[in-house]
């Protein structure tokens, strides 16, 4: 198969987060089964990588009247726009695919632009931040689509009457699993609304204990000096750069912190922690139950910080309790809806009767 996905959000490596990682280790492991991939995705500014693509932009507006560049940095075809929704149609005469995959990323409004094109298509639910469909969902019509969570599932089901096959993010375990030194804390992407003032708090009232805060999407400069100067009277807590290879950060992590204040719509990063058993202690909102499962602790956001603290100590310091959920961790990374064998040919299933339909 020929399969071009298509998402309103930026890309690797200009930005960092789930959608990213699902897509990209998907892409991969489809080109080892022998298929041809691509992808269309959002620009932005911002160093060296960027200004080469703007260059390849204005050229190719120059000559084919479309805002778009192409690059193969990550082994397959990325096609980049400033407004990726008006590319679609020329970036599919290019690529000419047998399937074209709709992300999540202003999910409706990159549909819409496909919906006139004559290929068969499939929608690939991400998230449950409906406000951010650029457009109305509901006037894509009757639509095929895979959910990343049975709770996503669940949302589109109940707002749009779809029905959605639901297929766990695609996680390549090997690229995560390490033999860590268990030294701190993790808490991935400190934006407010993943849980950032609760992962502070926390590590306010834990200074005996090293935490590393790490960025995953880019923060702005106005983000970037808040969390500063936040972090400047907390010691205890080292700030990181996004990584490329994860495991050098779980290379150093003994419990992973995913304290989220919105509905997850999975939360891909405990699975993530879970391949070098590393138990997270997270939010019960959205999918994040559903990532965690056995292996780590969940509590509501809202609650009283007096039960994070406890949750914490108690994994810190307690061996037993950890040793048990460090394993129940390592089973749970294990379990058949994660296997790679079962995702791809689920994968494969969907892809080949989206085209057959």
């Amino acid at each position: 198969m020929k399969i071009l996905f298509i998402t309103g959000h930026k890309y690797f490596p200009q930005t960092y987060g789930g959608v990213q990682s699902s897509t990209d280790q998907l892409c991969r492991s489809l080109m080892q089964r022998g298929h041809q991939v691509a992808v269309l995705a959002g620009f932005m500014h911002g160093g060296w990588f960027a200004f080469k693509a703007r260059l390849k932009i204005k050229a190719n507006q120059a000559l084919h009247h479309c805002g778009v560049a192409r690059d193969f940095s990550l082994g397959y075809p990325v096609w980049r726009a400033w407004f990726p929704w008006d590319a679609v149609a020329y970036v599919a005469q290019q690529e000419k695919p047998d399937l074209i995959v709709v992300l999540s990323g202003l999910i409706a409004r990159m549909g819409l632009a496909a919906k006139v094109l004559d290929i068969p298509k499939i929608y690939h639910l991400h998230d449950v931040a409906f406000y951010e469909h650029g457009g109305a969902f509901e006037e894509l019509g009757p639509v095929t689509c895979i959910a990343n969570s049975q709770f996503t599932a669940d949302k589109y089901r109940k707002a749009y009457g779809v029905n959605p096959t639901v297929i766990y993010p695609f996680v390549a375990l090997e690229k995560y699993r390490t033999d860590s030194s268990r030294k701190n804390i993790t808490f991935i992407n400190p934006h407010p609304e993943k849980g950032r003032d609760i992962a502070i708090k926390i590590a306010q009232l834990c200074p005996d204990i090293p935490f590393v805060f790490v960025e995953g999407w880019k923060l702005s400069d106005e983000a970037r000096d808040e969390l500063t100067q936040k972090l400047s009277a907390l010691p205890n807590v080292k700030f990181v750069s996004s990584q490329t290879d994860m495991r050098r950060i779980f290379g150093t992590c003994k419990i992973l912190l995913a304290p989220s204040m919105v509905e997850e719509a999975f939360g891909r990063v405990a699975t993530e922690a879970h391949a070098s058993g590393i138990p997270v202690i997270a939010s019960n909102r959205g999918g994040l139950p559903e990532a965690v499962g056995s292996g780590g602790i969940l509590l509501d956001p809202e609650a009283p910080i007096e039960g994070w603290i406890n949750a914490v100590r108690q994994l810190w310091s307690d061996r037993t309790s950890y040793a048990q959920l460090s394993a129940a961790a390592l089973n749970y990374a294990q379990r058949p809806e994660m296997n790679f064998e079962h995702q791809m040919n689920a994968y494969e299933q969907a892809f080949s009767s989206a085209i057959k339909k």
